[in-house]
């Protein structure tokens, strides 16, 4: 049976300003890659930490069914936040330790729905460093911000 796997990366000129994400979805068997589709979309004025949400959750949402997955993502924020800090702000009424609102609560909110629906495995890769399903990604997220960016 493959394996199924969401490369998923976020890009912004100026943090705030024009971003993008991009998403590889990849079902493999063994290394060869059996089944491959890429999303993106961007937004006109957005954060960096925005992309890198909306990236995770568009691959999850994506998905028809209920699935096994392993999200690949350079962003320490994403794996961090879903993988740790998120139990706490449930906890707390979507507040931080400091009692501050969860910065981008609606989408933290959105991506803890859409990974309830499938068993989840989260993988921190460093960006811009070869990988080359990162890279992809990295791509696909530049090419969702384009229609954003003035000139």
């Amino acid at each position: 049976m493959a394996e199924l796997f969401a490369y998923t990366d976020g890009a912004c000129s100026g943090n705030p300003g024009p971003g993008g994400w991009g998403v590889l979805l990849q079902a493999k068997e063994g290394e060869s890659v059996v089944k491959e589709r890429t999303l993106n979309g961007g937004e006109a004025q957005t954060t960096n930490n925005r992309m890198e949400l909306l990236a995770a959750i568009n691959a999850l949402e994506s998905l028809s069914r209920p699935s096994a997955i392993t999200v690949v993502t350079d962003s320490a924020y994403v794996k961090n936040g879903v993988t740790g800090w998120i139990h706490g702000w449930k906890r707390n009424g979507w507040k931080t330790s400091t009692k501050k609102p969860v910065k981008n609560a609606e989408l933290w909110r959105r991506l803890d729905a859409a990974q309830a629906r499938h068993r989840v495995s989260w993988e921190w890769v460093k960006g811009h460093a070869g990988h080359p399903e990162n890279e992809r990604a990295d791509e696909l997220a530049r090419e969702g911000m384009a229609p954003y960016k003035a000139g």
